[in-house]
């Protein structure tokens, strides 16, 4: 991916960033997130705990700053993201932080974003 594409997916609006996202995960078959003894994870404003993941290991990497700046993308296959992964997130009370480009993201519920995931893969 060269710098012309990821800054202008970076730059676009959470909820296309979004779209892209489940699109780009069910046809890679692959989920990003960042890793330090363990998956990295952050609370928002309104105190929701949240598991950052992205399309590719580049936008990851991108966002691998600040607070992050130890992480490591990860790839997760997308049958164990939806099958062990989000199930044992949404136990622990988890939600899913989709495509943050270090300004905002979409904050959704991880039985919503399985949801939209299963409907993309009936698609192919």
């Amino acid at each position: 991916m060269d710098t012309r594409e990821l800054e202008a997916m970076v730059s676009r609006p959470a909820d296309v960033r979004y779209k892209y996202f489940v699109k780009r995960v069910v046809d890679e078959e692959i989920v990003w997130g960042l890793f330090e003894d363990g998956w990295m994870t952050t609370q928002d404003e309104k105190g929701n705990r949240l598991v950052p993941f992205w399309p590719k290991k580049e936008f990851a990497k991108h966002c691998a700053i600040n607070d992050w700046q130890n992480g490591t993308p990860k790839s997760i296959d997308l049958y164990e993201f939806i099958e062990t992964f989000l199930p044992d997130m949404y136990q622990k009370g988890y939600k899913a932080s989709i495509f943050y480009n270090n300004e905002d993201s979409i904050v959704i519920k991880m039985e919503r974003l399985l949801a939209d995931l299963e409907t993309e893969l009936e698609k192919y």
